[in-house]
């Protein structure tokens, strides 16, 4: 703990501010080398500063590319007295987003590595590889500095494995989100090792879809230095993550005890493997992993699981149709019975979710969206209980009308053998589509068909008796627990997220789906009881009145979203860049010119909420798209327009920005290529962080330039963008494109734009920000700094 209140004591740590490329270095190195004094003379401690530039394309937030000169890693190196030839990697990032602590993201990885490294050097017992620790600093300028040390540094070719400690939530467990990719022994590592395991390959396959927008230096080293590793990331409490309340207080010892009992072992484990010098022999399939409540990890390769998968499938379809050809003259009756329970349970589930998700949009509508987000019990009790009445209501409707005169008993059977069917199909349809997380249909269809064989004979007794509703529910007893397990972790890290998740996607939508699909999984062995039972009418009373009084309370806007609850706050996030633009024409002349504070609510919501607090931020300030420009003409940092609608930022009129050390950008030659097409060559000078848009004009193609690997990557929407930091003392930036052209071209052939963000220092913040941020209301996180945004013509 008392690295962590040391490293965050030193402030916001954004790349190349003082804080991050000298006082966080100086203190590291500090602490490094009073733990390389103590060592055990079994252990060789190495420091490195490195210093690299760099340049990459990568296809997350859309597309862009990105250049870094000489930003820092701090790397140590532990190996044993006679050296090592092989080696296991472990990274944490010391840098922090702007005007945030970063005590989860990352400190506390950076305070447990260091930890590490102490008890390991303390050791009298030599490894038999070498530990890396790479205290990377510059991870939240989209990955960097893993880049500059996996593709330049010379202990980076040892490399056989990594582990990498990252946050999308402040303390609580450390959950193995990413592994691999293939390579199932580095899983079977972490299973024999952790002692306090918490891993999920759900997990996995739901942040590989990209549905969460955020990434990790697993990808990087996965995909640039070709290494296998362990992903993990503390999940707990992510409402508070990349905000000023993401302080060292709030990580509680026990979770950082934890994170190094866990952390530790499997680097011990590793560091001592014989797999890891031929890691690349063991490179075979993916593997299925998931931990039972935090006891134990199962885990096996998923060709083993395709196989279980598919017994498990068979086995249910050889006994639906066994059961279908019993008496073999009723065959066609029994078939067509089935087949209508089936169809029926997948009705009642599409008008679930058609019902409950027009209740979301009418509460998105009506501009009450997130009435959830410091009250999850909302969320339950407005969509849990419409999606469980729904449910029950289609079905309560088919057994009256529908099944008029026919055996309950009958009925009770038929819908229990309808959702083994569709558990069944569904067991079949993931695991043919490679997908490791099919292991949960195999839970929905092993335990209920063994429930059902043990007691098929009180299911044809009369009514659903007690005896036999115990020895259902304990049958059903592990796929219940496990999903409700599965869902806490589902809804722990996706709740926070739609705080975040930028204005284009309705969160009440996106909630009201999951509870959905949640209701429909634990409900699909509970659809027959609504046949076995005489009434269900209390049922729906009490969700139907729970739903209403609940939507009422919601239209009346009683359920606040945000919260300034100092133990527990739930903030809304906001962005204000105070901005002056410049557009120049094609002889270098400024056509039109502006000032603005150009304010971004990261979230649906957008502003409405902070407009009774600052009257001036209304819908008359709406920001215009400026269409010859690139990104419209804004100066974003990161090429996340697709996540904003225009009628959910505004711009401010405000006096012009005048930083003390302004941006530089130069023409420095323009070359006639072959093959009909144009070279311009560039210096900048500005701000360690840069933001370049490029849009060819109409004709014209952006074919090469100077960056990433030569071959221009496009954002969505067809410009290209390149994210720009530097560290301390970096030169000038100089880069080059290279565009085919028509001959004629009288209005130019690209436009160029730049964008300098002033992140830290005396040029951050005008007195108009700093006056602004001042009235915004305490329940906000409103980040703000100051830009210029400049486009030419050539």
């Amino acid at each position: 703990r008392g690295y962590l209140d040391n490293i965050t004591a030193i402030g916001p740590r954004t790349v190349g501010s003082p804080e991050n490329e000298v006082l966080a270095v100086n203190y590291l190195l500090e602490q490094i080398r009073g733990i390389e004094r103590e060592s055990t003379d079994a252990h060789k401690i190495s420091v490195d500063i490195q210093r690299p530039t760099g340049s990459f394309s990568i296809d997350f937030l859309g597309g862009f590319t990105s250049y870094y000169a000489n930003i820092t890693n701090v790397v140590v190196k532990l190996e044993p007295r006679s050296g090592a030839e092989h080696a296991v990697l472990s990274n944490c990032h010391f840098d922090s987003v702007p005007n945030t602590p970063g005590a989860s993201d990352d400190a506390v990885s950076c305070a447990v590595m260091l930890e590490i490294l102490n008890t390991l050097s303390k050791s009298s017992e030599p490894l038999q590889h070498a530990v890396i620790f790479l205290f990377n600093g510059a991870e939240e300028n989209i990955l960097q500095a893993s880049h500059g040390f996996i593709t330049q540094h010379e202990w980076a070719k040892s490399i056989r494995a990594f582990i990498n400690l990252e946050a999308a939530g402040v303390g609580g467990k450390e959950l193995v989100f990413q592994t691999g990719p293939e390579n199932p022994w580095l899983v079977q590592a972490y299973v024999v090792a952790a002692k306090h395991p918490f891993a999920s390959v759900v997990a996995q396959e739901i942040f590989q879809s990209g549905i969460i927008p955020a990434d990790t230096d697993f990808r990087i080293y996965r995909d640039f230095g070709n290494v296998p590793g362990i992903d993990l990331a503390f999940i707990e409490n992510g409402y508070i993550y990349h905000t000023e309340y993401d302080t060292s207080d709030r990580i509680l010892t026990d979770s950082i005890q934890r994170a190094g009992d866990n952390i530790l072992a499997v680097l011990k484990y590793l560091a001592t493997s014989e797999k890891l010098a031929k890691s690349f022999e063991y490179r075979h399939g993916n593997v299925v992993f998931f931990d039972i409540l935090g006891l134990f990890v199962l885990a096996y390769p998923a060709r083993v699981g395709t196989i279980m998968n598919y017994i498990t499938a068979a086995i249910a379809f050889f006994y639906l149709s066994k059961k279908v050809l019993q008496p073999k003259p009723r065959a066609v009756h029994n078939l067509k019975k089935l087949l209508t329970a089936f169809s029926l349970t997948l009705m009642s589930w599409v008008c679930t979710l058609v019902a409950v998700l027009m209740v979301a949009m009418f509460v998105s509508i009506i501009g009450r969206a997130l009435s959830w987000y410091t009250h999850f019990y909302v969320s339950v009790s407005l969509y849990g209980t419409a999606a469980a009445a729904q449910l029950i209501f289609v079905h309560v409707l088919a057994k009256k009308f529908f099944y008029k005169n026919v055996n309950e008993q009958y009925l009770g059977d038929v819908f229990f053998d309808a959702s083994l069917m569709i558990w069944s199909i569904a067991l079949a349809v993931m695991t043919q589509m490679g997908l490791c997380s099919a292991f949960i249909c195999t839970l929905w269809v092993a335990f209920p068909l063994l429930t059902k064989l043990m007691i098929h004979k009180e299911f044809s007794q009369k009514g659903a008796t007690i005896k036999f509703i115990v020895m259902y529910m304990l049958g059903m007893f592990v796929p219940y627990l496990y999903m409700l397990y599965l869902s806490w972790t589902v809804f722990e890290m996706f709740t926070p997220v739609m705080g975040r998740s930028g204005s284009e996607i309705p969160p009440d939508m996106v909630l009201a789906g999951f509870i959905v699909i949640f209701t429909m999984i634990l409900s699909s062995y509970f659809i027959n009881f609504i046949y076995l039972v005489k009434s269900t009418k209390t049922t729906l009373v009490t969700l139907t009145t729970v739903f209403v009084v609940t939507l009422i309370l919601v239209c009346s806007g009683i359920f606040f979203p945000y919260s300034s609850d100092a133990a527990n706050p739930k903030p809304k996030r906001v962005f204000l860049q105070h901005t002056s633009r410049r557009f120049h024409d094609l002889d270098g002349n400024v056509v039109k010119s502006d000032s603005g504070i150009w304010i971004n609510g990261f979230d649906y919501n957008g502003i409405s909420h902070i407009t009774p607090h600052v009257p001036e931020i209304n819908d008359t300030i709406r920001t215009p798209c400026e269409e010859q420009a690139p990104f419209c003409g804004l100066p974003w940092i990161l090429p996340v327009h697709f996540m904003f609608r225009f009628v959910k930022n505004w711009y401010l009129p405000a006096p012009e920005v005048l930083p003390r050390s302004p941006i530089q950008f130069k023409l420095l030659s323009k070359k006639l290529m072959p093959w009909n097409s144009v070279r311009l060559s560039f210096e900048v000078s500005g701000p360690s962080h840069m933001s370049l848009y490029v849009r060819p004009h109409a004709g014209s193609a952006l074919s090469r330039w100077s960056l990433g690997d030569g071959m221009p990557v496009a954002s969505l929407g067809g410009d290209y963008f390149v994210f720009y930091s530097r560290g301390l003392r970096a030169a000038p930036w100089h880069f080059w494109v290279e565009l085919t052209a028509p001959e004629k071209h009288s209005d130019g052939i690209v436009s160029l734009a730049i964008a300098a963000h002033y992140f830290f220092g005396e040029d951050q913040k005008s007195p108009q920000l700093n006056a602004l941020l001042e009235r915004f209301p305490n329940w906000t996180f409103s980040s703000g700094w100051s830009c210029t945004y400049d486009l030419f013509v050539f």
